[in-house]
């Protein structure tokens, strides 16, 4: 046997114990009947399928189906936090209230033992670990799911966090792709209407994801793009990279040294002006958004420090957005129109940020997008601008969006997740704080450059080669379209919504039909033989009729329970 072959039987057994450890978890959170509908339940003994039987009612009472299912990946690792805490800013692909529940997923786990970062950052250096550092604290300062950071100092005296990655999380986090990649191919077989979610999709995106947060190469790019951005500012200070000290597996980056921003005693105790901070904090993601279009797109407490001298320490970037002209404009002119309530070409803004799918009527959906955009924002009129909550705005418009299926951009949602958690911050730091005032001036000034004669007549020379790039293939593109109807080749595509999940039940149905004939041929066999009497006897009875009803029992129990659990009597 090849090794490489042998490789490959090793991965899949462990695919298979893995699967076997999901599908358990799921029962053991009352998730039995999503296992039945996407048929992974032939991973588990029939044994541990029986005991499953009549458990959902109780798991029913005790927690919704979404907090059941974010306890689920909880305990699942790794991967599936990771998959839930990108889901949470997708509420257009898996409701508001599923997205709510998976950000409380926590990415707070054990640390692994230090002999195991020492040997990690001896193998990627190339070099014993007292050749670099000078001082390197076994204990880790934190500990999340893809890695861990330790306090160090270099051999210069430069005090550093080194950040690595866990043993084996490469792998891990593979096999567990693989197998959502299954799990979202059974999703497509067995439940027709998931396509709406595009689970392959979303496993495309975590996929993508994960991998970028797993190379810390990447993480590094990032930290220096924004230490570019911010170069010689004095509200916003990013940690420096040390690259020789830094490989896909380990970060090397400066140590900052400050106070939490939200340790709101600690800072009133050092004197700080919690009013400027919230006010320069989020002047330094307008910036971002409307001036660099590259966000720090995890702006939660524990990334963000104030320093000795004032100004705002980021850290962990390794989760970033990035935002095209068009979403910047896109932005802007939604902040301008909340600013002057001009709540008409809102909606319309809405319209065209929002991604409307080929299926849709569009001028039924322009009509009634407006109406309920309107509705809402209607009592927005008689509010001043610090009486609006934006972090409720945000959130009901997206919910009006999910409501018509609207496809929002990820890199959008990523943009409202960050303005959530930074006016929620805001108003901890400042009860006054506005974070539309805040926006006006960002807004306002890249509307004036996005109209400046420079811009306008680079976007009037790339709509003229558009033009003319569509003239020249027009003539083209006709005659292969003749050419197939001459020919009689043209091809009309049909798809047929809901006909997969017709055919799945009318052939379930038909074999459970078929197991109920079986099992009357059986019984009716078995009486016969009784009303003979011939053959061996047991208790008075032939005993090839009594197995015969003994199996007809069972084989009848059996079809009673996958009904009763599939929920359709």
């Amino acid at each position: 046997m090849s090794l490489l072959r042998f490789l490959n039987i090793r991965k899949t057994y462990r695919n298979v114990k893995r699967v076997r450890q999901i599908v358990r978890v799921l029962l053991k959170h009352g998730l039995g009947r999503f296992v039945e509908e996407i048929n992974l339940q032939r991973y588990i003994p029939i044994s541990r399928r029986l005991r499953t039987f009549g458990r959902y009612g109780i798991y029913l009472e005790k927690a919704t189906l979404a907090k059941r299912t974010r306890l689920a990946f909880e305990e699942l690792g790794p991967s599936f936090i990771k998959l839930g805490q990108l889901l949470s800013a997708r509420p257009d692909l898996v409701t508001k209230t599923f997205a709510d529940e998976f950000r409380k997923l926590l990415d707070e786990v054990p640390p692994f033992p230090s002999e195991e970062s020492v040997r990690i950052i001896e193998d990627e250096l190339k070099r014993p670990l007292k050749d670099v550092f000078s001082f390197f604290d076994e204990t880790p300062v934190a500990a999340a799911s893809i890695a861990q950071a330790h306090h160090a100092t270099l051999k210069d005296g430069t005090d550093v966090v080194v950040k690595v990655c866990r043993p084996d999380i490469e792998e891990n986090i593979e096999n567990d792709i693989a197998i959502l990649y299954l799990i979202a191919r059974l999703m497509l077989r067995y439940i027709p209407e998931s396509r709406f979610f595009n689970p392959i999709g979303i496993v495309d995106e975590f996929s993508k994801n994960i991998k970028k947060e797993m190379d810390f190469i990447i993480e590094a790019d990032n930290a220096t793009t924004f230490r570019k951005n911010f170069e010689g500012s004095e509200t916003v200070y990013i940690p420096k990279v040390y690259y020789d000290y830094t490989t896909r597996r380990v970060l090397t980056m400066e140590r900052l040294v400050g106070i939490k921003i939200d340790d709101f005693e600690r800072l009133d105790r050092e004197g700080f002006d919690r009013k400027d901070i919230a006010r320069k904090g989020t002047e330094a993601y307008f910036k971002q958004f409307f001036e660099d279009g590259f966000f720090h797109a995890d702006p939660h407490p524990g990334n963000i420090f104030i320093l000795e001298d004032g100004r705002m320490g980021l850290m962990d970037f390794g989760i970033v957005g990035r935002l095209s002209e068009e979403t910047m404009e896109g932005i802007a002119n939604t902040f301008l129109a909340l600013i002057h309530k001009d709540f008409d070409r809102l909606v319309q803004q809405y319209i065209e940020l929002g991604l409307v799918t080929e299926e849709m009527d569009t001028e039924k959906f322009r009509v009634e997008f407006k109406r309920d955009l309107i509705d809402f924002v209607e009592p927005l009129y008689s509010k001043t601008l610090s009486q609006i909550d934006i972090g409720e705005y945000l959130d009901r418009i997206t919910h009006i969006a999910v409501r018509h299926n609207l496809k929002l951009p990820t890199d959008l949602l990523l943009v409202d997740k960050s303005l959530l958690t930074i006016e929620g911050l805001g108003r901890r730091l400042d009860p006054d704080f506005n974070l539309i005032s805040v926006a006006e001036p960002y807004a306002t000034k890249f509307m004036r450059r996005k109209m400046s004669p420079k811009r306008l007549l680079t976007k009037a020379r790339k709509s003229l080669d558009d033009i003319a790039d569509f003239l020249s293939t027009l003539p083209r593109q006709l005659r292969i379209v003749m050419r197939k109807v001459i020919r009689d080749d043209l091809h009309v595509k049909i798809t047929h919504i809901g006909l997969d999940r017709l055919i799945r039940d009318i052939d379930r149905s038909s074999n459970r039909l078929s197991f109920s004939l079986i099992i009357a041929a059986i019984i009716i066999g078995s009486a016969v033989i009784i009303h003979s009497g011939s053959g061996r006897l047991l208790y008075g009875l032939p005993a090839l009729g009594l197995i015969g009803f003994a199996i007809a029992f069972l084989f009848g129990a059996w079809l009673l329970i996958a009904i009763l659990r599939s929920g359709r009597l």
